[in-house]
């Protein structure tokens, strides 16, 4: 069975403080970005007269290099907002194959590049709205983010978010494994299975891991591996 002991602090799922909505904004993303910028440079200040004689040289360097990675990402997400917003043309196809996004893409192939793009991703976007800078010059017509996204996003959830859950889901399942009894080895609750030979096995007889996957799916919603539903969707 898979390791379970890297489990959520109760700390890291509470994101109350993050929003003022259900869900975080992109504008939320680049100020609290922005704040731990900050936080991280006043932190390399202050360590360059630590109060005991320690030299942190190395430290400092890294707390401003991170510093600047999380300047860039809260640039990134503060620019993003603004195409969210409908601020910044987009064009309607990439350039490199002329395949639709968003509501267009519903119903397209686009084998090639992982599918079709109905979520654009940030390096998408980006590009999108690189390419509509000279979108007269090609003869490519624009759109905006509110525009091609329309009726998108009801029920979705990022792949973060779905392995997250994935994994939450599996660990249950490990958790209930150990509830049961398996009747092909005849390990008994807190057992581990065994061997012909009687050798323990972190890895359940399949009888006993399909029992225990059905009952943990029954309990989160899923249908074999897939989510029925997506919470605050």
């Amino acid at each position: 069975m898979k390791d379970t002991t890297a489990h959520e602090s109760a700390a890291e799922t509470d994101t109350a403080s993050l929003r003022a909505g259900n869900a975080i904004t992109l504008d939320e993303m680049a100020v609290e970005l922005a704040a731990i910028e900050l936080r991280l440079r006043q932190l390399a200040r202050a360590a360059e007269t630590p109060a005991t004689p320690v030299e942190l040289a190395d430290v400092i360097d890294s707390l401003r290099s991170t510093a600047a990675t999380v300047r860039e990402a809260s640039e990134r997400m503060g620019f993003l907002g603004r195409v969210i917003d409908g601020d910044v043309p987009l064009v309607k196809v990439f350039k490199d194959s002329g395949d639709p996004w968003g509501a267009a893409a519903r119903g397209t192939n686009r084998q090639g590049y992982g599918g079709p793009a109905i979520i654009p991703t940030v390096w998408q976007l980006l590009r999108l709205a690189q390419d509509a800078k000279r979108a007269d010059a090609d003869g490519r017509e624009t759109t905006t983010y509110p525009q091609a996204m329309e009726d998108v996003g009801r029920g979705w959830e990022s792949k973060a978010a779905s392995a997250r859950r994935r994994r939450e889901r599996d660990a249950a399942v490990d958790v209930e494994v150990l509830r049961l009894e398996c009747e092909k080895c005849g390990a008994g609750v807190a057992e581990y299975c065994r061997t012909a030979k009687g050798w323990a096995a972190d890895r359940p007889h399949v009888g006993r891991l399909r029992e225990a996957e059905t009952i943990v799916d029954a309990r989160l919603g899923y249908v074999g591996e897939n989510p029925v539903s997506v919470p605050d969707a």
